[in-house]
């Protein structure tokens, strides 16, 4: 038997393939077969290690379960969805939804791996108690929050998943905060797929837009608040308070609403513990803005920061609204940012409140140095007169600041 030595490159690679055909025919139990046996072992073990086999193909894998099986190109209907699509997935034109492989490794046993086209991948375990299918996707789509792809119910569950590990994944996303409860200020009407989306939408995008430095529990304060409120006469007050929050360790957002949430604004945590404010500005006015990003920083100060597990999404429409009871953190956090903006020591004896004139308003302002806008807000929530003072409130005077973020009508 010749000397045999290990196989370290192509070349050595190329030389015992050329002594194995040599030695095919070699007889059992003499030297020479002795050597194609132990050749062949290096051989395979250098083939493992430096020209592994790739997986086969999706339509190969098909083609060979037929084949085994007797199967039909129409037995696989049931799993594909229609004639169409499995004639374009057994010709390679048509990748494999999540949905379509999972039924396929349920039902015909193909591994998962080759089905994914992925060495050693797994099914993730599937939903409990979200359908995504039921989400909003076309506006999502729309919007940009999802990619726009072909066919978005088959691809339903890749897309609603991307998002949610844009969001911070499964842990964070499928937090309480999507529970119905009845401390939440949500209209009855709301669709909660799109509510949902849109809270991941709001904690996707604070993820992507670093901070200037960690959030430490307890910032948020009556002080601090009053502290932003005083940003509001200032023309790009909404870019500046962004930067305040922002270096404070606080994410602010402004993500458009989906038709059907009737929403205002939301406090969330991300995964990090960094609290986020999502505004929707579907009320385009200064004291809209003003109210909403108060009333959610006091749910952080109050509650996020106090080990609050839920999450707070508000519909203010309904704040004060016949036949509606407004749960106690919703009444809190309306005390504190009433109470940052006018404090009720001041508010009760001004002469505003009996007699709301312009000069009153702008005099109010000047006083406390914020934008009369909140002091008509004020007003005319009180009164229930919306078209009191309706010179002050800033209509259509928000949202152009973030024009090029996203942040349009719906």
């Amino acid at each position: 038997m010749a000397v045999i030595k290990p196989i370290r490159s192509e070349s050595d690679y190329e030389e015992a393939l050329a002594r194995i055909d040599e030695i095919f025919d070699a007889e059992p139990g003499t030297a020479d077969s002795d050597e194609y046996d132990v050749l062949v072992d290096l051989v395979e073990l250098y083939e493992q290690r430096h020209h592994p086999v790739g997986l086969p193909s999706v339509s190969a894998a098909l083609e060979f379960h037929m084949d085994q099986t007797g199967t039909k190109p129409r037995d696989l209907v049931a799993f594909l969805g229609s004639r169409a699509k499995v004639s374009e997935v057994l010709a390679g034109k048509r990748q494999l939804t999540m949905s379509m492989a999972r039924a396929l490794n349920h039902h015909l046993g193909i591994p998962a791996e080759v089905l994914l086209q992925e060495p050693g991948a797994a099914f993730e375990t599937p939903f409990e108690d979200i359908d995504p299918v039921k989400f909003p996707l076309r506006p999502m789509a729309n919007a940009g929050w999802i990619p726009d792809v072909e066919n978005l119910k088959d691809n339903a569950e890749e897309l609603i998943r991307g998002l949610i590990e844009r969001a911070g994944g499964k842990e964070v996303a499928l937090a309480p905060l999507y529970r119905r409860n009845d401390d939440r200020r949500v209209n009855a009407k709301t669709d909660e797929f799109a509510l949902t989306a849109w809270c991941w939408q709001v904690m996707a995008t604070a993820n992507e837009r670093p901070l200037s430095r960690a959030y430490m529990p307890g910032t948020v304060t009556p002080e601090f608040m009053r502290s932003v409120a005083l940003h509001s006469p200032h023309e790009d007050a909404p870019i500046r308070v962004r930067d305040y929050l922002n270096h404070h360790g606080i994410a602010l957002e402004f993500v458009p609403h989906l038709r059907r949430t009737y929403l205002d604004g939301a406090a969330l945590r991300l995964a990090d513990g960094r609290p986020v404010i999502g505004l929707t500005l579907r009320y385009d006015r200064i004291d809209n803005f003003w109210f909403c990003l108060m009333h959610e920083l006091a749910h952080v100060g109050l509650h996020l920061d106090h080990h609050c597990d839920d999450g707070f999404v508000d519909d203010h429409t309904l704040r004060g609204a016949p036949g509606t009871r407004a749960g106690s953190k919703e009444v809190e956090a309306d005390e504190w940012a009433e109470e940052a903006l006018i404090p009720r020591s001041i508010w009760e004896d001004s002469l505003v409140r009996t007699r709301p004139t312009a000069m009153a308003v702008i005099d109010m302002a000047y006083e406390l140095g914020i934008h009369p806008a909140i002091i008509a807000g004020r007003v005319r929530y009180e009164r229930g007169n919306y078209r009191l003072l309706s010179q002050f409130v800033g209509s259509n005077q928000v949202r152009g600041h973030f024009d090029n973020e996203g942040v349009h009508a719906h």
